[in-house]
Parts: C-alpha cells; structure tokens; sequence
C-alpha cells in the first residue's frame, strides 16, 4: 500500500512511515494540499526534512516529512490545535492514492 501499516497517534499528531522516497512522498504531500482546495499554504523544504503548513476547511493543518532512509520517509500530520485523529487519516489516505497513481 505504500505506507508500513502502522500509525502512531501521538500528542495530536498522526505518524507513519512511507516506502517511497523523501522526494515522491513531498510531491504527494503537495498534491493532498492543493487536493483538500487548502489556503494559506507554507512550505519549507530542506535537504532530508521539510513541512508544509496549510488552512483545510477551517483547520490549520501541518504535514511534516522527514527522510528515514533511501526509500523509507516518515510523515507526521496535526490537523487543528489539539489534532484529529479522523482528519489526519484522511489526509494520509490522500497521501497514499497521489503516490499509488505515480
């Protein structure tokens, strides 16, 4: 499928781990934001980790992406200020779909 299977719900973030590439899960990441119409979106890229901070139906939203391994890339994603389990799912299974279209 794309992600480990496992998510770690943790002080409002949701967590996973991608088997894809730091590059393919940023332009998924990317592709979910524009998806999800979200407004207001920042995005700050570095070399192994980055985060793209956005305003979805109301909600701030921030998905972070960080480089584990060559084909391993761990996404963390918070929706509003305590989080939303629910929220953040979704936004993982949109993750999943961009990357699953190539």
């Amino acid at each position: 499928t794309g992600a480990t299977g496992t998510f770690f719900y943790v002080n409002g973030n949701l967590k996973t781990d991608y088997h894809y590439s730091f590059e393919k899960v940023w332009s998924a990441s990317e592709k979910t934001v524009a998806y999800m119409n979200a407004v207001d979106v920042i995005p700050v890229k570095e070399i192994s980790k980055g985060a793209i901070d956005a305003v979805i139906e109301g909600e701030k939203v921030t998905i972070s992406i960080e480089y584990k391994a060559k084909d391993l890339t761990t996404v963390s994603i918070r929706v509003g200020i305590l989080g939303n389990k629910l929220a953040s799912q979704r936004l993982h299974d949109t993750i999943v779909d961009s990357l699953l279209k190539k």
